[in-house]
Formats: structure tokens, sequence, C-alpha cells
């Protein structure tokens, strides 16, 4: 770290737990996140602020003027450009030491066997089940940590599933791939521009924690958000011994 590192990331090297140490980690990390738009909005912000060494943004999407109520790494002068070139835009605007690279496409299963293997910590910002079950279909696979967050309305939700932890459940074993969930999109329900934000910025609190080694994580834990009573609650959540995904890959 030279002088100019010292003095950007003065406030973290100042806490105790983190220190150099912990932000020669962070520099030196690589993280991968699905998803530039509420969620991920946040979360590319704030890590690029923190100085993530390498981040590999993943979107097939453009901005459209009704993401700008929520979405705020994008801007009016970037409707119509794709979501991950606009927020790539907009952390290097906020940290141009930092190493992005920006993918624009769906996050099928052949691209993310490609890449959740090269990453330290995973961000999944996405806002369907099909997707996030093949993130983390592929994070159990690979023994990557997974940071999903979801929001809707006024509610939101969030966890860590650590397949490196033998006791950690995966994201399947709270809701199994075969099981039938009702699909809610904001643009049908709507959403409370704030809510993303908070559960945006909790990705990023944990991922941060995850990659500096500091704390406890949300692992064994779901976080629950209600934006209307402004109230968390978390509950205990267990691994399914017959999980299909993450009790297959820990009985090899």
């Amino acid at each position: 770290m030279d002088d100019q590192d010292l003095l950007r990331y003065s406030r973290h090297i100042l806490l105790e737990e983190f220190g150099i140490d912990g932000q020669q980690r962070v520099s030196a990390a690589h993280a991968l996140l699905i998803g530039a738009g509420g969620l991920g909005s946040p979360v590319a912000l704030y890590l690029a602020g923190a100085g993530v060494g390498r981040i590999t943004l993943v979107d097939d999407d453009v901005v459209d003027v009704t993401n700008l109520q929520r979405q705020i790494a994008h801007s009016s002068a970037r409707v119509g450009m794709p979501k991950v070139e606009s927020a790539a835009e907009a952390m290097r605007a906020l940290n141009p030491g930092i190493d992005i690279r920006t993918v624009r496409a769906r996050a099928d299963r052949p691209l993310l066997e490609e890449l959740v293997p090269q990453a330290d910590v995973v961000l999944d910002c996405s806002d369907n089940f099909e997707t996030r079950h093949r993130v983390n279909a592929a994070c159990v696979a690979h023994r990557k940590p997974l940071v999903a967050g979801a929001a809707i309305r006024f509610d939101g939700q969030l966890s860590v599933y650590d397949a490196r932890q033998p006791d950690s459940p995966c994201y399947a074993c709270l809701f199994p791939p075969d099981a039938e969930f009702e699909e809610t999109r904001c643009a049908v329900m709507g959403v409370f521009s704030p809510v993303v934000g908070t559960l945006g910025t909790l990705q990023a609190h944990e991922a941060l924690k995850l990659i500096a080694g500091i704390g406890g994580t949300l692992t064994g834990r779901l976080l629950m958000f209600d934006g209307r009573a402004s109230r968390f609650d978390t509950l205990q959540v267990r691994r399914d011994p017959e999980c299909p995904i993450c009790g297959m890959h820990r009985q090899v």
C-alpha cells in the first residue's frame, strides 16, 4: 500500500479489528457480483469505495428510467446503457484504483462455472429464484461463500451461505429448488427504494467482513427486514442433510 492508499482507506485502517492487514486482504480480494440493479447498486459502490481489488459485475439488462428510483449506481444520462457498464462508470469515478470486469450476460450455468471458482466471495443481487439457485449450486460446488439478498415491496431478507463450513445451510436448504414459490417482481408489486438500499448495504457489509476476516457473519441465520415497522428479525436456520444441492457435495 502506498501513501495514497493509506490516506484513502484510513478510516478502515483506524479500526482496531480491521487495520492494515484487513485492508490488504480487501485490496487482494476478488468479489463476484451477480446483478447490478437495486441490490447490486449499493453493493457495487460500497465494495468499490472499500477498495476490493477485483470486482466482476454480471448483468444482462440495460438502464431504464424506471430503475432510477432505487438503482443508485445509474443516472439519467446513462439510460439505455448496459447496467454493468453504467455501474462500472460510477465505481471508477469513486475509486479508479480497482480492477473492474463487466460481463453483460445472464448468469447461466456455464458462465458461473467459469467465474465462481475465481472469486473469493459471491454476492447474489439477482431478482429471480432460477438465478439464485444456479448461483447457490455453483458456490456449493466450488466451496465459495455466498451473500444472498432479496427485497420486494417493504420487505427484505439476507443471509450468508458458506460451503466451507460443515454446518452451514445453503440457499436450497431454505428454499428447495423443487418447491413452488410465487415469483414476485418489483415491476408488478412495487418496491420502496430505501429497502433495496438497506439490504444491498448489508450485503456489502457481510461480504467485507468475510473478506477481512472480522466479526461473525450471518451464516446459519436469516435476517429479515420489515420496512414498514423499521424492524429486523433473525431466524436460526439449519442445514438440511437431505438437501439435493449441499447434501450431495458434502457426502463426497
